[in-house]
């Protein structure tokens, strides 16, 4: 698949540069940024939260896990991880557990841990287990532009 349609699609139309780093088949972020020979705290990884009002990408990277209860007081909502299938049907272009880190691409609502604002480099999943975007910080900063920024994850 190498990248999602509706990723590259958006990409393209934000006008920002990036390229593709192949890599081989991985299914954790852990695994992904050691095969992909990148620094896990540059891997931005994705996690689908359910909320009464609809899903929210929280983004954050790899070697970190969310804290739920820090993001449910910056949300100021009830939240609690998406169910598998919920994540299939937002990102129905990708492969199950790949999904990348642009909400907006999915008209899904972003919020953004501080960790990955203001650095050189940035890596994401293209949508499936093989492929990343990789992007310069501040490209990726103006792609996360209108996401909601934080701080709520925690090292795992």
């Amino acid at each position: 698949m190498m990248i999602a349609s509706r990723l590259k699609h958006h990409l393209e139309a934000q006008g920002l540069p990036f390229g593709t780093v192949r890599h081989p088949y991985t299914a954790t972020s852990a695994e992904c940024a050691e095969s992909a020979h990148v620094p896990g705290d540059h891997l931005a990884k994705s996690v689908l939260i359910h909320m009464e009002e609809g899903p929210v990408l929280a983004v954050l990277p790899s070697n970190q896990t969310v804290d739920l209860h820090a993001l449910q007081s910056m949300m100021d909502r009830r939240l609690g991880l998406a169910p598998e299938y919920e994540l299939n049907q937002v990102f129905d272009d990708c492969d199950p557990g790949a999904a990348p880190c642009v909400g907006q691409a999915y008209h899904v609502p972003t919020v953004i841990d501080d960790r990955l604002t203001g650095l050189d480099k940035v890596w994401f999943e293209a949508g499936d287990h093989k492929t990343l975007v990789e992007m310069k910080g501040n490209d990726f900063d103006t792609l996360m532009k209108d996401a909601k920024h934080g701080s709520f994850c925690i090292m795992h």
